[in-house]
């Protein structure tokens, strides 16, 4: 029976080091490239300062800032015959942004984007951030310039990701109870060398690479998340007011904004759906609010507001899903806790480069071994 159970054990062993080995073998060149463009990227705000520095400054510093409406009626003079479908605000400049179209339903590339100074209503030059370098640096992390098969194939490789840290630490205590805890053999073989290091490095940022790889994996399924919510949460809260008639004249935004953030306050305006856009209704401001704290600024509640009597009409807390999509952003790269995290951060991702190399570098040693012994075998 004794005997039973110690081969049980040892066939369960080596099934999780199959499900080890195999599962590392094919995430490993990707998981590698994501942490090396993941580098820059914790610090991508700071490198988009450093290279395209912001020189624009507001026309009047200390000045009062114009209404909304005043921003809105400068925007649609500029573009005659055109309606407003977005105005979004800038974080940290008095910067508001309007998109207009020809129609309510206008498509993308018919869109006109257009930035205002807040003191003085005059045009904002783009601020040029995230272009270069560091745009196609990116562009390769989210989806390897694939689109939405890039980011559900990298997703894929996350989740074999999570399976490989899940069976590394199923393995490491059998594997390492003979040995105490941080024990390095570097006065033995560079196979065993690069073991230890493998494994002390692999338990000590298993909860790091956890949340990372979750985080990762939440993010690659951000366009089925959002048209979910689009198609469901957005849509019962758009068909719950959609039945009401047309909008006849437009009631003043600034004071639509003020009703919506009073049922909010410890909230922040983050963008406006104009009337017949696709995330409002054909009679709706819909204004998005978000947290006022470096991890709630991600999550954002919408409020309709007649657009002709001003007055609230609903609001609708994101879905669960929504949320964990949206917290997962800033938990991905640690950009919510200062520089300080974002070194933190850092660190550990290259801690986990250093893993991911060590683990390829076992595979390939232990590889040549076994050829080695095999031609020995035939020679003999």
């Amino acid at each position: 029976m004794k005997g039973s159970s110690k081969e049980m054990k040892a066939n369960t062993l080596k099934i999780w080091s199959a499900v080890h080995k195999w599962t590392s073998l094919v995430c490993t060149s990707f998981l590698l490239m994501l942490c090396l463009t993941g580098l820059p990227l914790i610090f991508h705000h700071e490198i988009d300062t450093a290279l395209n520095p912001d020189i624009w400054q507001p026309a009047n510093p200390d000045g009062a800032h114009l209404s909304l409406d005043a921003i809105l009626d400068i925007a649609l003079k500029a573009r005659p015959g055109e309606v407003p479908l977005y105005m979004s605000f800038d974080i940290e400049r008095p910067v508001i942004n309007v998109t207009s179209g020809p129609t309510p339903d206008s498509a993308v590339q018919n869109m006109h984007f257009a930035s205002f100074d807040m003191t003085s209503g005059a045009l904002v030059p783009p601020a040029n951030r995230g272009a270069g370098v560091m745009d196609f640096i990116l562009q390769l992390h989210t989806d390897m310039f694939l689109g939405l098969p890039g980011m559900l194939f990298l997703g894929g490789m996350g989740i074999l990701f999570l399976i490989a840290i899940i069976s590394g630490v199923v393995l490491y205590a059998p594997f390492m109870r003979k040995l105490p805890f941080g024990k390095v053999r570097r006065t033995q073989s560079s196979r065993l060398k690069w073991l230890d290091y493998h494994n002390l490095l692999g338990i000590v940022t298993v909860a790091w690479v956890s949340v990372v790889g979750v985080t990762g994996v939440i993010n690659t399924l951000e366009s089925p998340i959002i048209d979910t919510w689009r198609a469901t949460g957005l849509k019962d809260l758009i068909a719950e007011n959609q039945g009401q008639s047309e909008l006849v004249q437009r009631a003043s935004l600034s004071l639509a904004v003020n009703e919506a953030m009073s049922l909010a306050p410890e909230m922040q305006l983050q963008f406006v759906a104009f009337p017949g856009s696709d995330f409002s209704t054909n009679r709706h401001y819909a204004i998005f609010l978000h947290g006022n704290t470096p991890l709630t600024k991600e999550i954002i509640t919408p409020v309709l507001v007649d657009a002709q009597s001003g007055h609230v009409a609903g609001l609708r807390e994101m879905p669960w899903y929504v949320k964990g999509l949206l917290l997962s952003r800033p938990l991905h790269f640690g950009d919510y806790g200062g520089l300080f995290l974002k070194a933190l951060w850092a660190m550990l991702d290259v801690l986990t480069i250093v893993i991911l190399g060590s683990g390829l570098y076992l595979w390939v040693k232990k590889s040549r071994k076994f050829r080695e012994q095999v031609k020995r075998g035939v020679s003999v």
